[in-house]
């Protein structure tokens, strides 16, 4: 199986490359699809640093999750500052299954 590149995408990503992406390290930001375009933009700046993924995902029992190797956070708001901090805490932290596997070069392409 081959990993997801990190970056911001509009549409919904396959489940098992985005959790072969946090066994490289990468956070994985995901959102109800109907969040507000601000906080959306919000998520897509987070993706800009570090080792993040984020995508749309139907369904979510909060309106944005976080999820790295073994963690979740989720949130009401992509403005929580603990969102941030999360990205911060866990990409490519010590959690990391494969420390120092690429975020990059796996499938899809960001927008």
């Amino acid at each position: 199986m081959i990993w997801q590149n990190t970056g911001f995408y509009s549409k919904p990503v396959k489940n098992e490359n985005a959790v072969h992406s946090m066994e490289h390290g990468a956070v994985w930001i995901t959102y109800r699809p109907d969040l507000p375009k601000d906080q959306v933009e919000k998520i897509k700046s987070l993706t800009q640093k570090r080792c993040v993924l984020a995508s749309p995902y139907p369904g979510l029992p909060a309106p944005v999750v976080a999820s790295a190797w073994g963690k979740q956070l989720k949130l009401d708001s992509a403005n929580d500052p603990r969102l941030e901090q999360f990205v911060i805490d866990y990409s490519q932290g010590p959690q990391t299954p494969e420390p120092g596997a690429p975020c990059r070069g796996g499938v899809g392409s960001p927008e």
